[in-house]
């Protein structure tokens, strides 16, 4: 096998192609970004939310992620076809019905077990709409990567579940951005060499948005989160082995169903290490007489509701929005 065939050269074009893809998502979600806000559709106060400090902030950050990843993975050099296709259809797929929570939700049901009560009782919610609606893109993910049944039940789970826990991160400012990114070099560091370009349109994608979410100047909603989830978990399904897999469905399953009764952010609080973290690159929290109100709501109204001492940070509540904007979503609290 000669040099140029060797494995350094086949690290080295899978290590540009992935750099191609993350530059490419990077600056398509920086223009669409930029155009969104310049026109808004419907108007800016459809996408106004207003955060703990009394800032307005807009979600269109999520939309123009969504839309960046996922035409630069439509493009991406050295995806098959079929994975290329996966990518987009989980991207625009939770994008879409994120987008119509993000919108048309009152915030009134939380959680799986709100939505799914509501709907066992024949009130259809914005959330349960978008449970279905996005169980049924991994399903279209699963099936476009192949695979045995068990492949693809497990492949839809990891698309599916990505989505949404994603979107249980999103309380503060770059939260959900920086797990998205840690997300990424998790699954590009243990798939094959596919691995890296599968994630590199979402993760290029949120890489260039941090500065605005951490700003607070826009945040992700449930349009951008659940994007970029469902893209890592279809990025997971198509590069990762089948055992690795299975793990990592079981945490996504885990930490899930933990969200129903553990606030992630208290958790973060009491850990320094997560802390620090957490807190790299935002703005320092409100002071004394601005104290954080607990926010729970925000990017698409993601509620902590566990009170101030859980939550002091960014978020706003549901109910506090700007005078003519829409409804916050209601996704599952953490």
């Amino acid at each position: 096998m000669s040099r140029r065939h060797g494995p350094a050269a086949r690290m080295a074009m899978t290590a540009g192609a992935a750099a191609i893809t993350a530059g490419a998502a990077a600056v398509l979600a920086r223009a669409g970004y930029a155009t969104l806000r310049r026109r808004p559709p419907g108007g800016a106060a459809v996408w106004a939310r207003t955060n703990h400090r009394g800032e307005t902030v807009t979600l269109l950050e999520g939309p123009a992620a969504a839309l960046g990843a996922a035409l630069a993975s439509a493009l991406a050099p050295g995806l098959p076809p079929r994975g290329r296709a996966a990518l987009v259809a989980a991207g625009a797929g939770a994008a879409a019905f994120g987008g119509y929570d993000d919108l048309a939700g009152s915030g009134d049901r939380r959680g799986f077990r709100g939505h799914l009560g509501a709907l066992a009782g024949g009130e259809v919610t914005t959330g349960s709409v978008k449970i279905g609606g996005i169980g049924a893109t991994g399903m279209v993910a699963a099936a476009l990567i192949g695979g045995r049944p068990a492949d693809v039940i497990i492949n839809a789970g990891l698309t599916a579940g990505g989505a949404n826990l994603l979107n249980l991160f999103d309380l503060r400012p770059g939260r959900a951005l920086k797990v998205a990114l840690a997300g990424g070099a998790l699954i590009a560091g243990t798939g094959g060499p596919g691995a890296a370009r599968a994630v590199a349109g979402p993760a290029g994608a949120a890489l260039a948005l941090l500065p605005e979410d951490l700003d607070e100047r826009a945040m992700l909603g449930d349009a951008g989160a659940n994007a970029l989830g469902a893209m890592l978990g279809a990025a997971a399904a198509a590069s990762l082995p089948r055992v690795t897999r299975v793990a990592l469905l079981a945490g996504i399953i885990g930490l899930t169903a933990a969200s129903e009764v553990v606030s992630f952010t208290a958790v973060i609080e009491r850990t320094p290490v997560l802390r620090r973290l957490d807190m790299l690159g935002r703005r320092p929290a409100a002071g004394p007489g601005r104290a954080d109100t607990g926010g729970t709501g925000g990017a698409g109204g993601v509620a902590a509701a566990h009170g101030p001492a859980a939550n002091g940070g960014r978020r706003a509540p549901a109910a506090r929005e700007v005078p003519d904007a829409g409804p916050a979503s209601s996704a599952t609290p953490p």
